[in-house]
């Protein structure tokens, strides 16, 4: 074999026109250098890294068995169940009298891997709503119960659990919606779901199973719910709110089976819904047997009052009520609930067996002990004592930085409503001069309907994920980019 690992020049007609012998043995050399034991399966390992990657592509003849052991300082052998192996997994073919090469079975694999969390690449200050203060998760806490929890989770609780959830996270998680939420909560009835994103697919899978085809939902709202109904083969209509909350005419006239609402704190406007509109939109249900998902993403965050407890405790039958850690913990723990009513709760826990067959054990039992022992709500009342403060933060630099903006909805939530003076505008000149500013915004406009036409400039603006000096900063790169001449 010669150093360049081509044929010598004195080979057959045959041997000129074939591909060049590749320097395989420069790619395998660190997988001969483990310990003697592992050797064959790490050049097993090393030969097929290099076909999935492209760096021997399909056609490229291998060395000899004798002259690539020689060249490593392996046994013939090794090498010869190397290939062997490998040729009879489709990595590589051979026949007799014709060497071994790199067979074209193989697509060679994508480089490396991509991250596609939501994120604002290169952006200074990042105002979009919907995350919370990451920093505020209880890491050692969390840690602690965990160790614990181990510690004494019977070898039973590891195998696969209860579609609903293992019954001590029901049974806590039950408790705690009835006290914070005034939720009516069987835990018998109560399903733990990979959030508030899972809960709606599952509702969706059951009401299509039961004849329905549309679903209406809130406008503006949360622009997930058209493609997580779509995935279930449901359509949604847009259904127009006012100052009171989802406009039940407008409801009657669509034909619905059900209604998705934010009524403690609506997404994105910031209002709660009205004592009024919450028992027409009960009567809605329970004359047409409509149902209500009501989407609790944030009703622990009221900063003025109390928070108006949950619509499902007027008609636990008529309302699917979901929430989720997303806000108070991580998103990335994916952790929710869904209360269903008495009739439609077989059918859901049928679909969450099938679609996932339940969530993490251990995971559970963590989230259960963190409940019942008091330390989930330490967290909301640190969460909220931050996030009041940045809310105030915010409402106070727009004052300071954009004289005549208004906010509006309720103090309570993630994000407010600020509708800034047309002065600063046009609205497409105003959300350019920030993207140039590495300022990222969402407009309401994002979320449908931005109400009335005006000259205003309408957005959505999160706050719990910013610290107050991080809210200051960022308004005020965001004056001074838009008023530049």
């Amino acid at each position: 074999m010669t150093s360049s690992g081509t044929n010598p020049p004195h080979a057959g007609n045959e041997d000129a026109h074939r591909p060049p012998v590749s320097a395989a043995w420069e790619l395998l050399l660190p997988s001969v250098s483990v310990p003697a034991r592992q050797r064959g399966r790490a050049l097993q390992s090393a030969l097929r890294d290099a076909v999935r990657s492209g760096r021997l592509r399909a056609g490229t003849r291998l060395p000899a068995s004798r002259e690539l052991a020689a060249d490593l300082g392996v046994s013939r052998g090794l090498v010869t169940e190397a290939y062997e192996q490998l040729t009879a997994e489709s990595y590589l073919r051979s026949g007799r009298g014709s060497g071994t090469w790199v067979s074209g079975a193989v697509r060679p694999a994508a480089q490396g891997a991509r991250d596609l969390a939501p994120r604002a690449p290169g952006a200074r200050v990042d105002f979009r709503p919907g995350t919370p203060d990451l920093s505020l998760f209880p890491r050692s806490a969390w840690s602690a119960t965990q160790r614990a929890v181990l510690d004494r989770l019977p070898h039973s609780s590891l195998g696969y659990p209860d579609p609903r959830g293992l019954p001590e996270l029901r049974e806590a998680l039950a408790a705690l919606l009835a006290r914070r939420r005034g939720v009516v909560a069987d835990p018998e009835r109560l399903v733990v779901c990979s959030g508030v994103a899972q809960a709606t697919t599952l509702l969706g899978f059951v009401l299509r199973g039961r004849g329905g085809s549309v679903v209406g939902v809130e406008d503006p709202g949360s622009p997930e719910h058209a493609s997580l109904f779509a995935s279930t083969g449901l359509t949604t209509t847009p259904l127009p709110l006012d100052d009171e909350g989802l406009a039940v005419a407008p409801l009657l006239r669509s034909g619905a089976c059900a209604a998705v609402t934010t009524p403690a704190h609506q997404f994105p406007t910031g209002i709660a819904y009205s004592a009024e509109r919450r028992g027409a939109l009960l009567d809605w249900a329970r004359s047409t047997s409509g149902v209500i998902l009501e989407d609790d993403y944030d009703g622990d965050f009221r900063y003025d009052r109390a928070p108006v407890g949950a619509l499902q405790g007027l008609d636990p039958e008529h309302v699917v009520y979901t929430g989720s850690v997303s806000k108070s913990l991580a998103p990335g723990l994916r952790l929710g609930w869904l209360v269903a009513p008495a009739s439609m709760t077989d059918d859901l826990v049928a679909r969450k067996r099938t679609m996932d067959l339940g969530n993490p054990s251990i995971d559970q039992a963590v989230l259960a002990d963190f409940v019942a022992r008091g330390a989930y709500d330490r967290q909301l009342r640190r969460c909220q004592r931050a996030y009041r403060e940045r809310r105030d933060a915010m409402t106070a630099a727009l004052t300071e930085h954009f004289p005549g903006a208004e906010v509006s909805g309720i103090a309570a939530g993630l994000h407010i409503i600020a509708r800034l003076p047309g002065r600063f505008g046009p609205r497409p000149d105003f959300l350019r001069k920030a993207a140039g500013a590495g300022i990222a915004l969402r407009p309401l406009s994002d979320y449908g309907s931005a109400g009335p036409e005006d000259d205003t400039i309408p957005l959505v603006l999160g706050y719990a994920h910013l610290t107050p000096a991080v809210i200051r900063q960022g308004l005020a790169l965001l004056s001074a980019a838009v008023t530049a001449g």
